[in-house]
């Protein structure tokens, strides 16, 4: 079993690999779970067990991704999708409370920025917009969505020029003066291969510095989550991440969230001008009751635990993990540049500070009556290159780099790479 799997490099874009230690653990406790008698996906998820396999996980994100004490971190269900309508009722909410705090009484509906870089941006600006419809005929919207940059002109292969931002308030605009409820971005493309820089300062880079801090700020970080620091993490609202990518299986989410956002949605709902929110939505109810409000995902946590154990004590931390997945992703970069000198394979995104670190995406180079691609994938498949196809709406190569791709996997790729140019340049 294990030469099988170590002849395998898989480059699926999600659900991804996971460290093959981090497996042979997890197979131990799906059997007798710490000497208990019973699996893991056995025990009762509110028991002592279990209950300290969620909090050892939370401490351990804590301090992998220095979240301070100011929020709550919490598992539950649903994947980055249903995020996208979480985190607009739960915010949504909060903005009425936080209005009515204010003494403004009269209801004016607040507008929800998004950042548009991508195909899971610009699906999560859609599912804003068909939920602040109000369901009396006639009346206002809930809210009104302001897309205050967007990349879908270029075909999302950049990132929007600092000067290109027109969000929806002033950059010094009191509190008082604003009816932004929140700014949303999404920090990695990953069906487009477009990443946000993790440099704060670089071009690019998403600017914090023009959102006044009582404007909140969501980011969808599924696809890069626990990949390298997140900058400005305390300035985040809500950072949200799908497990499938770098975390665990697929079937838990994390959610962070600043605790002054844990509403009463009910209080909201009678203020009038909000819609409800689903109790197995609401912040509040999660975080208060640890991630247990309802049956949890329990096998899907379990692994999360024990690859953030395994990243903190085997991996060197955020920084070691973001050091390596660097190192892949410029390893790649570098032998796509030398097969796109050879005129072979070309890169989808043209901005060097816009290209991902975990989602390459490129295509190959055919020339009159042949099926350049085809031969590519063919010979990958051979190679025991697995998932390396693009994502069927925008076609070509994509090679994702999560955290449990090794070193060696890429350098075969590479390898392989640099092979194919050498026969058909």
């Amino acid at each position: 079993m294990p030469s099988e799997r170590a002849d395998i490099h898989n480059f699926a874009a999600g659900p991804s690999p996971l460290p093959t230690p981090v497996l042979h653990k997890a197979a131990e406790g799906l059997l007798n779970y710490d000497g208990t008698g019973m699996g893991v996906c056995e025990l009762s998820h509110r028991g002592k067990e279990f209950m300290a396999i969620v909090k050892g996980a939370e401490a351990n994100l804590r301090e992998l991704l220095a979240i301070p004490d100011t929020h709550a971190v919490f598992f539950t269900q649903g994947g980055g999708t249903q995020q996208f309508s979480s985190t607009l009722l739960n915010i949504l909410s909060y903005h009425r409370l936080r209005k009515t705090q204010l003494d403004q009484k009269e209801f004016v509906p607040p507008t929800v920025d998004y950042v548009v870089t991508g195909s899971w941006s610009s699906k999560a600006a859609a599912e804003a917009k068909r939920l602040v419809v109000s369901p009396i005929p006639g009346a206002e919207p809930f809210a009104k969505i302001h897309v205050a940059a967007s990349t879908k002109a270029t075909g999302f292969n950049s990132l929007p020029p600092r000067e290109a931002y027109d969000f929806s308030f002033k950059s010094d605009a009191a509190e008082q003066d604003s009816n932004t409820a929140f700014v949303y971005y999404c920090e990695n493309e990953t069906i487009n291969g477009v990443e946000f820089p993790a440099d704060p300062a670089a071009s690019g880079a998403f600017p914090f510095d023009l959102i006044p801090a009582h404007v909140p700020i969501v980011a969808d970080y599924s696809s890069s989550f626990i990949s390298r620091p997140i900058p400005h993490v305390e300035r985040h609202a809500v950072i949200y991440a799908g497990a499938q990518k770098n975390l665990g299986p697929a079937g838990t989410t994390v959610v962070i969230v600043r605790k002054d956002l844990l509403v009463d949605t009910t209080e909201a709902l009678l203020l009038g001008n909000v819609p409800a929110v689903p109790i197995e939505l609401e912040y509040k109810t999660l975080a208060d009751n640890g991630s247990l409000y309802n049956t949890p995902p329990v096998f899907a946590i379990y692994v999360s635990a024990l690859v953030l154990e395994y990243l903190l004590q085997e991996k060197g931390g955020i920084k070691g993990v973001g050091a390596t997945n660097e190192k892949k992703a410029k390893k790649l970069y570098e032998a796509l540049a030398r097969a796109e000198e050879k005129n072979v394979l070309r890169t989808k995104v043209k901005q060097p500070e816009a290209r991902s670190w975990m989602n390459v995406t490129f295509e190959v180079v055919s020339k009159e009556g042949e099926d350049r691609e085809k031969e590519f994938l063919a010979e990958a498949e051979k190679r025991g290159f697995r998932q390396i196809k693009g994502h069927r709406s925008i076609g070509g190569i994509r090679a994702s780099l999560y955290n449990a791709v090794t070193e060696e996997s890429v350098d075969a790729l590479v390898k392989f790479i640099d092979e194919f140019v050498a026969n058909h340049a």
